[in-house]
């Protein structure tokens, strides 16, 4: 889940509680395995937030007591789906995969979703210091998602690729040392004389137990 600084030590502290959910039903999950092409999949998911929104309006319209649980996980599933949205953009772009029809319907369908974000926020209803947090890391994310689809494809897959590679290379210069001691050390068993049971020996010698080479003193 992708964290903004004014709401990092909140969402921080949060995030126990919602890191065992599932923000998609079964039958979600399987219509997103289903979608295996980007575009597809993208399209799939903006279904999944719509049906937030239209879940949001509907318990917004009412007011109904313990509502203020329902509209925070409601606003937290949707943040989580937006978030998986960036997250199949960003490998398919990685993946040099032509996403423009993806990500124009992204941008097109998040633009209403934080429409009706925005609408909650400034209507301040009574229970909204129950779910405020989640809503704004919603606005927040929305914008966030909605700014970056509608970035040139090229120049952002270039920025990912870029990336990738920077992270690559901190990867293999952090393991390399690591790499190099265990490749030395393999190096002096397979140099070490074997004995015929496998096990390293000490070179053949003449001297008795006890004996040590003489040098010569000029």
């Amino acid at each position: 889940m992708r964290l903004f600084p004014a709401l990092f030590v909140l969402a921080a502290l949060a995030a126990p509680a919602f890191a065992q959910k599932e923000f998609l039903t079964p039958t979600e999950i399987e219509l997103i395995r289903e979608a295996q092409e980007p575009n597809l999949r993208l399209r799939t998911y903006l279904g999944f937030a719509k049906q937030r929104m239209d879940q949001l309006n509907q318990q917004i319209a009412k007011e109904k007591k313990g509502r203020s649980i329902l509209i925070r996980d409601i606003l937290d599933q949707y943040v989580q789906i937006i978030d998986a949205i960036d997250t199949v953009s960003d490998d398919a772009l990685k993946r040099k995969v032509d996403i423009a029809q993806g990500a124009d319907a992204v941008s097109g369908s998040e633009r209403g979703f934080l429409g009706t974000l925005k609408k909650l926020q400034a209507g301040k209803p009574a229970d909204l210091d129950m779910y405020e947090i989640t809503l704004k890391e919603a606005i927040a994310i929305t914008e966030d998602s909605m700014g970056t689809a509608e970035q040139d494809l090229t120049r952002r897959q270039t920025t990912l690729l870029d990336k990738a590679e920077d992270e690559k290379v901190r990867i293999q210069a952090a393991t390399a040392p690591k790499v190099l001691q265990e490749q030395a050390k393999e190096n002096a068993k397979a140099e070490a004389p074997k004995a015929k049971d496998g096990s390293t020996r000490k070179p053949p010698t003449l001297m008795r137990a006890g004996e040590k080479p003489v040098t010569d003193k000029k």
